[in-house]
């Protein structure tokens, strides 16, 4: 094992589900959950040494995914192989679906009550600010050029038009190894990872390739299901709110699941159970097709950034120096910028304006860029829609 300290050097399965399912219950925040993960797994358990730990904070930031739950599951392969990257990933998950699929169960039988629409009427204004915030966040990480700009832009643009934002990705992905072409190369190492290493990975990929047919054959309205998640995981670079554009498009304007409104609703209560934005996937799941739908859509949102984190995790040295890829990884995070930005516009032009809302949103979205916790911003915002909509 790499990285292992002198505590405990190869810790039981069981032992990382525990200890993950511990930070789970409280993973408010997203991306700031690393730091928890890092003090747990290097300081307290010292399951990982720094410089490994590092390696994986900077790998996660490559590949897609929701990057706390990518984190775990850098941290349970490092310590105990595949059986840890499982095990750390369904622990840290576990508490964030059962509490969203719980409040996908009260939602779908209260949203009509007049004090439910009262809260999601504000709420929908704390979204609305939410992803501004996320659109300002990415935006001075990844737009610091004119060609980053011209690709953000023309990415917004495209989607507006109805573009599908998959093709609007690989092709600021192609636009990215052209633009930025004169990047320097890096040495690209040699690739030493053994075939039993990789062996595992590959047994995964065939068992989740066996349960596709199956569901396939059985059930064919939950396998598109199932499908779309997997091609939304598998495109949202950048973390979990880049998987954002790609949801609303393909769930509420391609295939109607729900209304704009609707797929608000489902994002503000993601933002108080724990976990990351993405688990509103078990929101989607169980309004379109109950239980089973809330269990399929959320395997399926988180299985392609897993096998590729097991996947991709021995070649790390070698992706890391490859020229080609971080031209093209900066072409897709700069798309992200203005497919976030089309998020907000619509979500934005689905909110009926009046200056209370108006207030709530402006005051919402100054806390947010001040750096308060997006759970109190979400918990004040539904005591005030209470106050001020009922």
């Amino acid at each position: 094992m790499e990285g292992s300290g002198p505590d405990e050097a190869a810790p039981r399965a069981i032992r990382i589900f525990a200890a993950f399912l511990r930070l789970g219950l409280t993973a408010f925040g997203g991306p700031a959950m690393v730091a928890y993960i890092g003090r747990m797994a290097v300081e307290r358990r010292r399951w990982l040494d720094e410089r490994t730990f590092r390696d994986g904070v900077a790998l996660v930031q490559a590949v897609p995914g929701a990057t706390a739950m990518q984190m775990a599951a850098y941290v349970g392969l490092k310590s105990r192989g595949v059986r840890g990257a499982l095990a750390a990933y369904a622990g840290f998950g576990l508490p964030a679906f059962l509490l969203m699929l719980l409040f996908s169960v009260l939602y779908s039988g209260t949203r009509h009550l007049p004090v439910a629409t009262a809260l999601f009427t504000g709420l929908q204004v704390i979204v609305v600010a939410i992803v501004a915030s996320a659109t300002w966040s990415f935006g001075r990480d990844s737009l610091k050029t004119v060609r980053a700009g011209a690709i953000a832009a023309i990415a917004a643009t495209l989607l507006w038009f109805g573009v599908s934002p998959f093709l609007v990705i690989a092709g600021a992905g192609a636009a990215g190894l052209l633009l930025y072409a004169s990047a320097p190369a890096g040495r690209v190492p040699a690739f030493h990872a053994s075939r039993a290493r990789l062996w595992p990975a590959l047994m995964l990929v065939a068992l989740v390739a066996a349960a596709l047919t199956a569901l396939f054959i059985v059930n064919r309205p939950r396998f598109d299901l199932a499908a779309l998640m997997l091609r939304i995981d598998l495109f949202a670079f950048g973390g979990g709110f880049a998987s954002l554009p790609l949801m609303l498009f393909e769930i509420v304007k391609v295939r109607g699941w729900m209304s704009s409104n609707t797929f608000m609703d489902g994002i503000a209560l993601g933002q108080v159970t724990p976990g990351p934005i993405v688990m509103t996937t078990t929101f989607v799941g169980y309004l379109v097709y109950g239980l089973s739908g809330a269990v399929i859509a959320t395997l399926a949102i988180f299985t392609p950034s897993f096998l590729i984190m097991v996947i991709v995790t021995p070649f790390y040295d070698r992706l890391k120096s490859a020229a080609w890829f971080a031209r093209a990884t900066r072409g897709i995070l700069a798309s992200f910028v203005g497919l976030l930005f089309y998020v907000m516009v619509k979500f934005a032009l689905a909110v009926p304006w009046d200056l209370p809302r108006a207030l709530l949103g402006a005051a919402a979205l100054a806390a947010l860029l001040k750096k308060v916790d997006i759970l109190y911003v979400v918990l004040a915002g539904a005591a005030l829609s209470l106050l001020l909509f009922r």
